[in-house]
């Protein structure tokens, strides 16, 4: 009787759960995605508190891990975060970790990028954190709803994104 309860009482859980496994791109060419990338929007986070003027800087460092720099301004001061990257699923390259403090560490996924890597879309697989990034400080409206449309299909919850100011950086 106990296992029965036990196995209806997992089964309710697991009905609650009814999010999608989040899938990544197939492929990341780890080298076309160094670089600058401006945050066009993204779930607010408190290590983010007050940021605009987003800009994330990726650079390869010769023992294959990524330098991330990560700058906003806050107040009219820049705020300067640096850490670094790392993949973690090898066949893909679309599975990074990301540390700005040791020991601590967060998943990296890349769920969407342009074929000209003009931008990309990274989230973890709870849901909690999302960005869209882009190559430029400003993207285009209708792709912007189309990855809106994408993101709603992964178990996302847009309303929670929050456009980054952009206008006006220095």
């Amino acid at each position: 009787m106990r296992y029965l309860a036990a196995l209806v009482a997992i089964m309710a859980l697991n009905s609650c759960n009814n999010m999608k496994n989040l899938e990544t791109v197939e492929q990341v060419d780890v080298k076309r995605y160094m670089g600058r990338w401006y945050e066009i929007a993204a779930f607010p986070q408190s290590f983010q508190k007050g940021c605009t003027c987003s800009v994330a800087e990726y650079e390869l460092m010769d023992n294959g891990k990524v330098r991330v720099t990560n700058s906003c301004d806050v107040e009219g001061k820049k705020k300067i975060s640096t850490g670094k990257a790392w993949v973690t699923d090898k066949k893909t390259n679309a599975k990074l970790k990301v540390s700005f403090f040791w020991p601590f560490s967060g998943k990296y996924w890349i769920i969407d990028l342009a074929e000209d890597y003009s931008y990309a879309v990274v989230g973890h697989p709870n849901r909690k954190y999302l960005w869209i990034l882009s190559r430029t400080p400003q993207m285009d409206d209708d792709l912007y709803q189309q990855l809106l449309d994408k993101l709603r299909a992964m178990d996302f919850d847009v309303n929670k994104l929050q456009k980054t100011k952009q206008a006006g950086c220095r």
